[in-house]
């Protein structure tokens, strides 16, 4: 049976992981597959994964402390700042460390990367046996920078898998001479319920970690506008982030609060 190992940053809520979760179960059926994830956020993943799928957690009892950074910085608490910095660094330099370790040493037929980081890694330090495949899951937003740092990641790479067909064609276009095959891969859609919505009431309803590179602020602006026009439409947002005191805030300087409202998710299957 064929080996393939799935590189992961961590295993909590995201649009990646959600990813991560479907292929490692879809690939278990027919090959032994392996996640190796930098960061153990929590006891269990936060998506359902194959009991037959092995994980491996690099750094156990280590985990990002940006929020404690953050709030160190808000409060201006000079130690604190200094502690949680210190912290960081130490975190930033494991990462690394720890994770390049595991690509030297995997020993499969496949390694899938789902970041630039470790597409750079795997591409540097992976076996050259190895089939090297790597996933973007962002949009470039014609960032010329960002651009340029997904190809540099690329060397060495022997697919690239984008998340839409429109930036596989455009991709597609700056590799054309590279070693870097693109292929678009649809992502799954896991079909874990039966119910239909009856389109009875008018609510818009947008789900995802509340993070800047989600462009909920936006989404509000333009909600802002539209609601001029259709006073009676709802706005739901649902999920949860570093940025859900900020939404609050701009909802509630534009007078939004009986039209938008942020709902913590409680489980994946379900958002009231």
């Amino acid at each position: 049976m064929k080996k393939i190992v799935i590189l992961a940053l961590h295993l909590g809520v995201g649009g990646a992981e959600r990813v991560i979760s479907n292929i490692s179960n879809l690939l278990c059926e027919n090959y032994d597959v392996t996640i190796i994830s930098t960061y153990k956020l929590n006891e269990k993943p936060s998506f359902e994964i194959d009991s037959r799928v092995k994980i491996e957690y690099l750094l156990e009892d280590l985990k990002p402390n940006r929020t404690e950074l953050k709030n160190a910085i808000k409060n201006f608490n000079i130690i604190e700042i200094i502690k949680q910095s210190f912290i960081s660094a130490k975190i930033l330099y494991l990462r690394k460390k720890v994770m390049v370790k595991a690509i030297k040493q995997i020993n499969a037929d496949i390694v899938i990367s789902t970041r630039i980081l470790h597409t750079k890694w795997v591409g540097k330090y992976a076996k050259k046996s190895i089939i090297k495949n790597a996933q973007e899951h962002n949009h470039h937003n014609n960032n010329k920078q960002y651009i340029k740092k997904v190809i540099k990641s690329l060397k060495n790479i022997d697919y690239f898998m984008p998340t839409s067909n429109e930036l596989s064609k455009f991709y597609e276009k700056l590799l054309e001479n590279k070693k870097t095959k693109v292929i678009y891969i649809p992502n799954l859609i896991e079909n874990d319920s039966k119910e239909i919505s009856e389109l009875k009431e008018k609510v818009i309803l947008s789900v995802g970690r509340l993070e800047k590179v989600k462009g909920f602020l936006d989404l509000i602006e333009v909600f802002r506008i539209v609601n001029q026009t259709y006073p009676d439409w709802k706005l739901k947002i649902a999920g949860s982030g570093s940025q859900e005191e900020e939404l609050q805030q701009k909802i509630c300087h534009e007078k939004l609060e009986k039209n938008i409202k942020l709902v913590r998710r409680k489980n994946k299957r379900r958002i009231n």
